[in-house]
């Protein structure tokens, strides 16, 4: 046993091999040490005798797909090893083989959460290591798409994108993709040769492009290698060009979070989270789906708009609608157990079950009489003829199994009826004889039983044995209370009802499979179905989230004008409450490309910004957007530069990451793009990073012209209006009242007065005693054009000097002062601040940087 074991998992080295023992999955060797830790099971060892032990564990074989599940989150392969023939009539070693290999990228059977997210296997081939044949497919659902892509970038973002768990590559992809996949911790498997079949010739048909078709056979090759089984269900490859939609990368789709929340990383919180009222799993999906993709084609928007209006419009048949639309389940996954042939009799009822609910969704969308849902009224077969025969067929509460009977409804079959007919009289004729027996004897608690290795019995208990005629019965098994029997007649009718048992069982498996034959050549129909309900699920859920946010319905313009007006961030306006927020236009005209925006930290500033990306966003998958009135452009790409953050897994740090987001912006946006920047410039020294703040803009307004909301602490750059004519200052405002800053959370026209850092760190909650300071420093500077002297420390040359004799005595600002030689670093880097573009946290920082050192100096300056 264990030298088969061992040449089946020397071609699956890179997995746990699961090893079918009986009822239970074995784990040997290292797959059992590492198993068990990872799996929290007992680690023992087979041979416990021998010189080397050999380690183990297992899991029941009613429970391993728990344990699968837990090593593929883990990002483990699992390779499947079943018992290929019955034990009972092997002669030697059981047949086994590896039935399936289980993959992150291959997982079908997900719950809760994540069936309502696609999980996309990926295929990367390279040619020369600058141009990729790039290909995904989500195996539950069958979807497959490719795509040409011209840069490492661009191929990054797209896995990122995707979230992919596991990508498929051949020889050509070079080292350092894959080191990037790594950092990534996308598992990376390796198929180098195509495996020629008729599914693969029958997917890539309508694929011209090369590398296109060479992505998908090497995704195919590697389906076809590792799950043994039919891929029916897989849809014809459809070719995509990332250009054709709304473009983001995953820095701006990250800083937007459209799908994950910056803070916690999980979907609360998210534009996705807010827009997701939708009643299918397959619906939610394709929602991302849109989300990651927004459309360029105005058209196609507007379509889609006429149907949000139309659902908005009629609330009792969108409610009518919903009900149906929570009794349909997942349509396209169970096509995909259907195809891959591990579908049961309680996928089959569920549906059942969904093509019940088609007319009814169907007749909702003909009660609207709105030409907007013609085409997609066609679309939703009911598929009747695979709804009846599942109704005649399959019975409506059939049990897990589909090898153990009860999966056939009665009267669908007579062979099948008859042998049930044979177990139930002879049930029946068992029960009588026992009744008989009892009286015959007088033993009132003699029984007739049954087991597995037995067979029918009679049993009497040891206490009763004298009451037995003598020869009446022949002795069959001994207990320690009780003595079994068996008489020809009961054998004769244990015969009888076995073998109609036995006949039976493998009649309504054979039944079962013909039902599910006949289901699987409705494949595509399904599948066409499971996309006009997703699609209509989606729309309903616009509908749904633009009555109770009070959102509308956006225009679109040919010119570059862009009007919100009362515009909202969804996602903020949902945790604060409508009455609360405050809303805010963002007008540009034609000629204006810039606006530049200035106010206090804490003040809305980002928010300003994110909410007309998010209004973008919604507008361009055709949903209606938070404001009062909003006129708007379509928008080819989205960049952003939000926030400070590390990229960890590349160790880049927060400036790289800002000017790398930065240089992106600039290299590939369009006069039709859309470039949010937030602070940029602040990880540098002042002088460095406002000089560099100034050639962005400039750049962005003499050569790029896309819209461009930059928000800046640099208060000097609102000058730039005066040079820049389209350009224009708005900030966001806020008043003092008794001390004490309040925001106003409005954006009006010009440039701000201040920054109010320091009443943001009373809010912070910093001590008085360091605000008091800090207010005292600030004051002074602004009252004073101040040009240090060598020598002066900021403090120095703004505080009056005490002596011991008078506590009044001031000297003159300019006092000759003898310098200490080690204390001309200090000088040097006072000499280059610019303390007027300055925060009062950015002064106290460098002041006691410079504090520090003079007090580890010894010495006196």
């Amino acid at each position: 046993m264990m030298q088969q074991y061992q040449v089946i998992k020397d071609q699956y080295q890179d997995a746990f091999l699961f090893y079918r023992l009986g009822d239970f999955y074995e784990l040997f060797n290292d797959d059992a040490i590492k198993g068990a830790q990872l799996l929290e099971l007992t680690l023992t060892t087979r041979n416990k005798s021998a010189a080397n032990p050999i380690p183990m564990c297992g899991v029941p074989h009613h429970a391993v797909e728990n344990y699968i599940d837990i090593l593929i989150d883990k990002g483990y392969k699992v390779a499947i090893c079943e018992q290929m023939e019955d034990p009972k009539q092997a002669q030697g070693m059981v047949k086994r083989a590896v039935t399936r290999l289980v993959t992150p990228g291959t997982q079908m059977d997900l719950s809760g959460d994540q069936a309502r997210d696609n999980n996309y296997l990926t295929a990367v081939i390279a040619n020369k290591g600058k141009e990729f044949g790039f290909a995904y497919v989500d195996l539950s659902t069958g979807e497959l798409k490719t795509s040409f892509l011209k840069t490492a970038t661009t191929l990054m973002n797209e896995m990122i994108n995707l979230r992919t768990k596991e990508v498929v590559v051949d020889q050509s992809v070079p080292d350092d993709i894959l080191d990037q996949f790594k950092q990534r911790s996308i598992l990376i498997s390796h198929q180098d040769k195509v495996v020629a079949s008729a599914e693969q010739s029958y997917l890539t048909q309508d694929l011209d492009e090369s590398l296109q078709k060479e992505s998908v056979s090497i995704l195919i090759s590697y389906l076809t290698t590792t799950q043994k089984r039919s891929l029916a269900h897989l849809q014809r490859a459809v070719a995509y060009e990332p250009s054709y939609f709304l473009k983001m990368d995953h820095y701006s789709k990250y800083n937007l979070e459209l799908n994950t929340n910056i803070r916690s990383g999980k979907r609360q919180g998210t534009l996705v989270w807010l827009l997701d009222e939708t009643k299918t799993a397959m619906g939610s999906r394709l929602l991302k789906q849109w989300l990651d993709r927004p459309l360029l084609d105005q058209a196609a928007i507007i379509e889609r708009q006429d149907k949000v209006q139309e659902l908005l419009t009629h609330y009792f048949e969108r409610s009518n609608l919903q009900d149906e639309l929570t009794k349909v389940y997942d349509l396209e996954r169970l096509a995909g157990r259907v195809a891959y042939g591990n579908v049961n009799g309680r996928d089959l009822i569920q549906l059942r079950t969904s093509l019940e609910q088609i007319p009814k969704i169907k007749y909702i969308l003909e009660s609207l009489a709105a030409p907007a849902f013609e085409e997609l009224q066609k679309k939703l077969d009911p598929i009747e003829d695979i709804a009846g025969l599942i109704e005649r067929a399959i019975n409506d509460e059939p049990p897990m199994s589909v090898t153990d009977g009860n999966v056939i409804k009665d009267g669908y079959n007579q062979q099948l009826d008859e042998y049930r007919d044979a177990m139930k009289n002879g049930k029946q004729w068992i029960a009588q004889m026992e009744a008989k027996e009892r009286e015959v004897t007088g033993i009132n608690n003699l029984k007739i039983g049954f087991n597995h290795v037995f067979g029918y019995y009679i049993e009497v208990t040891k206490v009763n044995l004298s009451k037995l005629p003598q020869d009446r019965y022949e002795r069959k098994q001994t207990l320690t209370n009780a003595e079994r029997f068996s008489t020809p007649e009961l054998k004769e009718k244990e015969a009888l009802i076995l073998e109609a048992q036995e006949k039976s069982t493998a009649l309504e498996y054979d039944l079962f499979t013909k039902v599910r034959e006949v289901v699987k050549a409705a494949i595509e129909r399904l599948q066409q179905l499971a996309k006009a309900v997703a699609q209509l699920d989606v729309l309903q859920s616009f509908a749904v989230v633009s009555e109770t946010y009070h959102f509308v319905r956006p225009k679109f313009t040919s010119s570059h004008e862009l009007h919100i007006i009362d515009g909202r961030h969804p996602v903020v306006e949902k945790f604060m409450g409508h009455q609360t927020y405050v809303p805010n236009d963002v007008t540009m005209d034609d000629e204006t490309t810039i606006l530049l925006i200035t106010g206090p930290n804490m003040s809305g500033k980002s928010t300003y910004m994110r909410q007309l990306a998010l209004t973008v966003v919604m507008a361009q998958m055709g949903c209606f957007v938070p404001a009062k009135e909003a006129q708007m452009p379509i928008f080819d790409q989205i960049f952003t530069r939000i926030g400070a953050a590390d990229d960890l897994i590349s160790g880049q740090s927060t400036f790289m990451v800002e000017m790398q987001e930065a240089n992106n912006a600039l290299s590939h946006a369009s006069a039709n793009s859309l470039i949010l920047f937030d602070e940029i410039g602040r990880g540098t020294a002042t002088f460095d990073g406002m000089a560099l703040a100034q050639a962005i803009i400039e750049f962005v307004h003499n050569n790029i012209h896309a819209k461009t909301l930059f928000s800046t602490h640099y208060h000097e750059l609102t000058e730039l209006s005066d040079s820049l004519p389209q350009l224009v200052n708005v900030h966001v405002g806020a008043v003092e009242k008794n001390g004490e800053l309040v925001f106003l959370h409005k954006v009006e026209p010009g440039p701000a007065d201040q920054s109010y850092g320091i009443h943001v760190a009373k809010l912070a909650g910093m001590p008085d005693s360091l605000l008091q300071r800090a207010n005292k420093i600030l004051t002074q500077l602004e009252n004073k054009d101040v040009q240090l002297p060598a020598g002066k420390t900021v403090a120095q040359a703004i505080e009056p000097k005490q002596t011991e004799n008078s506590a009044d005595q001031q000297l003159a600002l300019f006092d000759t002062v003898q310098l200490d030689p080690k204390y001309e670093q200090i000088i040097t880097q006072l000499k280059q601040l610019n303390l007027m573009t300055m925060t009062p946290m950015d002064v106290m920082n460098q002041l006691y940087e410079w504090q520090r050192k003079i007090q580890s100096g010894g010495g006196k300056a």
